[in-house]
């Protein structure tokens, strides 16, 4: 079964959202699309670490104030901290991507495609790009006026959450603990700094456990040679099995107490979720056609459409 999603795409038909439409484009700016998936395939060919840091940026907007782009937003003078701008997103990448097909697309459809809607597309094609995962993004999103450094905490799910944290959390933006072991499967690509996960290698809990009985022995020691006391905020990859494919692999990991986060491990230890990720690495196929699925309800939360938001001319500023 996971050989048919690592060897052929993988296409999911998109459901319609009510408020966002699949070919929102095609008359007003039919190349809005393709522009966007050369940018990503020509990033992602030149550093493969892009796709995570696309879906990554996709999921911190959304999360936060809803999929308005607002993480694109730099901060103004005078003006409240951006949410790029917050420590928690300062590692995110995949910026210049955006803005280099947002130019493109400025030069031939003015006015027309909205920010929010190019990086649900980016996070598609990148879903494409390092894992044959195809699908329809429904689109007509307009962009937010409001960027604030204060929401992201408050929002995005932390790297210590357990499993019924997450759920709670993904369950507050309308998506179900099934969604949230699901997108977790991005993990399977991109990276994670030492700071994310030392807690997990030392001092485990504030006592004098050691590392986290959790987590492999083996692993930890590897870990540790990674990221030495005092070496900086190293990266490392996310998921050890196959970290430039997007798969089902890293299911696999957590069955073997190699996740790398706190909030990845829970999945498989906890009964709450146990079956999921049992199910999830089973069945590769399956578990693309659930991502592709999730991904879509993910680009539907709390979309501004019609009179609301605007088009912003560049994705870095309101208008």
């Amino acid at each position: 079964m996971l050989l048919s999603l690592i060897n052929s795409t993988l296409t999911v038909q998109s459901k319609p959202t009510g408020k966002l439409r699949v070919g929102y484009y095609f008359r007003t700016c039919p190349l809005a699309e393709i522009i966007v998936r050369r940018a990503v395939n020509k990033a992602v060919s030149q550093n493969p670490g892009i796709a995570a840091g696309l879906i990554r940026l996709h999921f911190h907007d959304c999360f936060v104030r809803g999929c308005d782009a607002s993480v694109l937003l730099n901060t103004s003078p005078g003006k409240p901290t951006a949410e790029k701008d917050s420590f928690v997103n300062l590692s995110l990448r995949g910026f210049e991507v955006i803005d280099e097909a947002k130019a493109q697309i400025e030069a031939i459809c003015p006015n027309t495609v909205s920010c929010a809607d190019i990086l649900a597309f980016s996070a598609r094609d990148s879903a494409l790009k390092s894992g044959f995962i195809a699908y329809d993004v429904p689109s007509g999103r307009k962009d937010g006026l409001v960027s604030l450094s204060s929401e992201v905490l408050t929002n995005l799910p932390a790297p210590f959450l357990n499993a019924a944290q997450l759920r709670d959390n993904f369950q507050s933006k309308g998506m179900s603990l099934d969604d949230m072991v699901t997108l977790s499967g991005a993990h399977s690509i991109g990276v994670s700094h030492c700071s994310s996960f030392a807690n997990r290698l030392s001092g485990f809990n504030s006592t004098t456990l050691g590392q986290d009985p959790s987590m492999d022995p083996g692993y930890a020691t590897y870990l540790r040679s990674k990221c030495p006391v005092n070496s900086g905020n190293n990266a490392v990859d996310n998921d050890i099995l196959t970290p430039n494919r997007l798969d089902s692999r890293y299911y696999e990991t957590l069955k073997i107490k190699k996740g790398l986060l706190t909030s990845d491990q829970t999945l498989y230890d906890s009964d709450l979720t146990r079956n999921i990720v049992v199910d999830n690495a089973r069945f590769g196929s399956g578990w693309g056609r659930k991502f592709a699925a999730a991904m879509v309800r993910m680009g539907d939360i709390d979309v501004l459409t019609g009179d609301q938001g605007e088009i912003r001319r560049n994705c870095n500023f309101v208008n």
